[in-house]
């Protein structure tokens, strides 16, 4: 599936990719990705390991030729709901099985999927169903209340349900069919499709998925609206399947490895890294709906996965478990961090934690990635040298470079500017919105509104976003120097930093602080641990201590959701 380049043939442009003299060697220069409909990846890994575990649910497997041939059927019969090539399809399902039915079955029914948060409010549903278009949508019974009062406001005309129950073992689907029979009970079922009714499609011997480009949208995912409203991104079949053998090059992916996929596989860094670079490598892919610190330490245990793809907070909360110790995670070969910035103090005590029980030799790899580009396209080495504090070196086919934030001009390394990319994998655009597709990517560069640096090794750095970029007194500040710092102190379990409006200085920062169980801290404590440690002008002036801070589905800290409680405040 991929074609190792001799490091020779490119050396010539190795001055302008520093990067390269760091690749792992097992790792090639170059790639060949195979110009296929994404669905390929599932029917060729079926074709090559049928009887091999695919998905794992709560210790309920389904091979690879199983939910291939669960796929096909799914595909039949969504076609039977009228739905055509290009058609948009909502996913709106936690990590489970029936979520790799319906997704690659989408694709092989033509349509494009839709990949949605399930925990999105009415509202928001409202604007991703009618900005999409999308005239079905695909959910469990504990959301379908919600889809349902929608559905007179957008072209929602389809609504398929799915039980969990019918993919979990026994008895665990006993107690979960029980409480969603409860669900179904009080719904009118009018208009209503049972995911189980569109698996009994009888297929045609000579049946075989819709035509479809690979360079046609597969996947239209929308931004998390951090920066204000969300925009549908667009990535073709291509982009996905280019993404997933850049993954599986990287961290010298096998089809004997298992990933614990706690990421929404509705969110582009578990789609690709979880899903599809799983599915085209051919490993076990065990799937854990939502996150909690003491289950992922016995699924790991008990499934004994090679790798685990995670976000900061994650650590955080795993770090807080008073228990860590006693589970195995030997088998872990590999921790993926992502999505959001890891501090030098969750690596090293996290880190610490496990070496400590001399159970893994895992290391935890910091990179980087945004869903305009599929999602990672850098990170340390798998083996390598890592260098703390930075998201790493380009994949294969991926050009990094950092252009000075006023006129766009290249910098050297040691330089703060934007960082733009190009690569294989950057979105065909935003959907319906020509002119902010040409403002982030220009001459095939993608800008990627991050502000960072590079090394003379050709290591990349981020010190923030360039919209969270906090100007107090016509200084700039990097939120990110400060987050530093706050997971620093000991009596601190999670916090993050940033600007509120200020009449005389623009901007003043604030810092918002869980701290650890059992501490207790004042005000005045933390503005003298920074004090020590800043310049003044960097200081926060502000301390507000929570009990829990908002995230995301993924585990984010939700810098937006903060601003919008200090908007309140101001208008209050």
């Amino acid at each position: 599936m991929m074609a190792p380049q001799t490091r020779g043939r490119i050396s010539d442009v190795s001055e302008f990719r520093p990067w390269f003299k760091h690749y792992d060697p097992q790792v090639p220069l170059q790639l060949t990705y195979p110009h296929i409909p994404l669905y390929r990846l599932l029917d060729e890994t079926a074709a090559k390991y049928p009887a091999s575990p695919c998905t794992n649910f709560f210790g309920r497997r389904l091979t690879y030729q199983q939910i291939k041939e669960l796929s096909d059927r799914f595909a039949v019969g969504i076609r039977s709901l009228g739905i055509r090539n290009g058609d948009r399809v909502v996913l709106l399902l936690p990590n489970s099985p029936q979520f790799l039915v319906a997704y690659y079955g989408l694709l092989k029914a033509g349509a494009v999927t839709v990949p949605l948060n399930p925990l999105s409010a009415e509202r928001e549903l409202e604007f991703y169903l009618t900005d999409s278009g999308a005239e079905a949508a695909i959910t469990i019974p504990l959301f379908l209340n919600k889809v349902a009062s929608v559905r007179g406001n957008t072209p929602l005309k389809h609504i398929v349900y799915s039980r969990l129950a019918d993919f979990l073992p026994f008895p665990l689907n006993l107690a979960q069919g029980f409480r969603e029979h409860r669900l179904m009970r009080r719904l009118d079922r009018a208009g209503l499709m049972d995911f189980k009714e569109l698996l009994k499609q009888a297929l045609r011997p000579d049946w075989h998925p819709e035509p479809v480009q690979p360079d046609e949208m597969a996947v239209l995912i929308y931004s998390g609206g951090t920066t204000g409203v969300a925009k549908g991104i667009m990535l073709s079949h291509f982009n996905l399947v280019a993404n997933a053998h850049q993954i599986i090059a990287w961290g010298h992916l096998t089809d004997e490895q298992g990933i614990l996929a706690v990421l929404p596989l509705f969110h582009g860094f578990g789609m690709s890294v979880t899903m599809n670079a799983a599915v085209l490598t051919g490993g076990e892919i065990i799937l854990v709906p939502r996150f909690n610190a003491k289950q992922i330490a016995k699924a790991i245990q008990k499934y004994k996965p090679s790798f685990f793809i995670g976000v900061p907070t994650m650590f955080v909360q795993l770090n807080n478990l008073p228990d860590i110790h006693r589970y195995n995670f030997s088998s872990l070969r590999g921790i993926f961090v992502g999505a959001a910035p890891l501090t030098r103090a969750i690596k090293e005590e996290f880190e610490a934690s496990l070496k400590a029980t001399g159970k893994t030799g895992g290391r935890m790899i910091e990179g980087y990635g945004l869903t305009e580009a599929v999602t990672g396209i850098m990170a340390n080495p798998y083996q390598g040298m890592h260098k703390v504090g930075s998201i790493g070196i380009p994949f294969p086919d991926v050009d990094v470079k950092i252009v000075s934030l006023d006129d766009g001009h290249n910098l050297p390394p040691g330089e703060l500017g934007e960082i733009v990319l190009r690569s294989p994998t950057v979105m065909l655009g935003y959907y319906k919105n020509a002119e902010e597709t040409q403002k982030t990517i220009v001459d095939g560069w993608l800008y990627t509104g991050d502000i960072g640096y590079v090394d003379e090794d050709g290591y990349f750095y981020i010190t923030d976003r360039k919209k969270e970029l906090i100007i107090v007194g016509g200084f700039n500040v990097f939120p990110r120097e400060i987050d530093e710092l706050i997971y620093q102190h000991p009596k601190v379990k999670e916090g993050i930093t940033m600007g509120i409006p200020d009449p005389r200085k623009g901007e003043r920062i604030k810092v918002y602080i869980v701290l650890r169980d059992g501490e207790t801290a004042t005000t005045e404590e933390f503005i003298n641990y920074f004090k020590e440690r800043l310049t003044p002008y960097k200081v926060p002036s502000e301390i507000e201590f929570r009990t829990e801070l908002p995230k995301s589905m993924i585990g984010k800290i939700l810098r937006r959701a903060l601003r919008e409680e200090e908007n309140r405040k101001a208008k209050d």
